[in-house]
């Protein structure tokens, strides 16, 4: 079977119509219906009821599913495996959220490695919406972040829970922590959605940042305030470079590796137990 009907017809069943389907495999909507008309044709099955309002899995394309991201998954990992240089036998594609490679997976890296020598790793950072497609159509082999989707045949193995604090590093314990000083991290759409329900008349802070290191360089360059995740402050807590704002609410989301099921015992089952492992000896969690 053509790789590219299956990642097709992944295409529809994420994005519910053709039209949708062919800007994200970058085809025309007749491509994409050309594709799916061959589809069916080799599987004896339509695999989608056509309407107006999109486009539904039949019971013979619900079955199809999950035979589509495996076939995408093996193609994705074949390639990438056939370019290794010989001493290396296998890669692994890990993905994650930007604030889970500061203060974690960063350190976690060198032991990855050791505990499975001859792997080449790939890592790379994205949003949660890109790692939930990346890790269902087979693009990634294992991804770390919160609140997984729960999809057919992939496992969530909850790492540690992430606490998000408010801190300041404004010497004034007066001063107004959420005031023209107040910086805005974007952590994530969990952390935006609960930032929205707990200070929904919160002001646009006048410094918005989309990275988490740059929020903590900033901080501790100028008197300022934001939320970060406690494991990586925890330091600048302890020398004092930061305080604590007790009485701000503070934010806990679990940490999940998420796999193929099918995987659980090789290369990408076996990088999630030793992140898991890893994570019981940071300073994470909640405190």
């Amino acid at each position: 079977m053509d790789i590219e009907l299956a990642r097709t017809f992944l295409a529809v069943v994420e994005t519910g119509s053709f039209l949708d389907a062919a800007d994200k495999v970058h085809v025309t909507q007749s491509t994409v219906s050309m594709r799916i008309k061959t589809l069916e044709e080799q599987l004896g099955h339509p695999v989608f009821e056509r309407s107006k309002t999109g486009a539904k899995l039949t019971p013979a394309g619900l079955h199809f599913q999950r035979h589509a991201i495996t076939l995408v998954r093996t193609w994705t990992q074949a390639k990438l495996d056939a370019a290794l240089p010989a001493e290396l036998y296998a890669s692994l594609e890990i993905g994650a959220v930007p604030s889970l490679w500061d203060g974690f997976l960063i350190e976690a890296m060198p032991t990855l490695q050791e505990s499975l020598p001859n792997v080449a790793i790939k890592a790379t950072w994205a949003n949660t919406e890109d790692l939930n497609r990346q890790i269902e159509d087979g693009a990634l082999d294992l991804a770390i972040m919160y609140r997984p989707r729960n999809a057919m045949g992939l496992v969530a193995l909850q790492l540690f829970e992430d606490e998000l604090v408010l801190v300041s590093s404004d010497k004034d314990d007066n001063g107004d922590p959420f005031g023209t000083s107040y910086v805005f991290v974007d952590w994530g759409p969990e952390f935006r959605a609960d930032h929205l329900l707990n200070f929904p008349d919160l002001v646009s802070p006048g410094l918005h940042l989309m990275i988490g290191t740059l929020g903590l360089q900033y901080l501790l360059s100028t008197p300022a305030s934001g939320y970060f995740p406690r494991r990586i402050v925890e330091a600048d807590i302890k020398r004092g470079s930061l305080r604590l704002i007790d009485d701000a609410p503070r934010f806990a989301y679990a940490v999940h590796a998420v796999f193929n099921k099918d995987q659980e015992d090789s290369f990408p089952g076996q990088a999630a137990r030793h992140l898991q492992s890893v994570s019981r000896s940071l300073t994470i969690g909640s405190h």
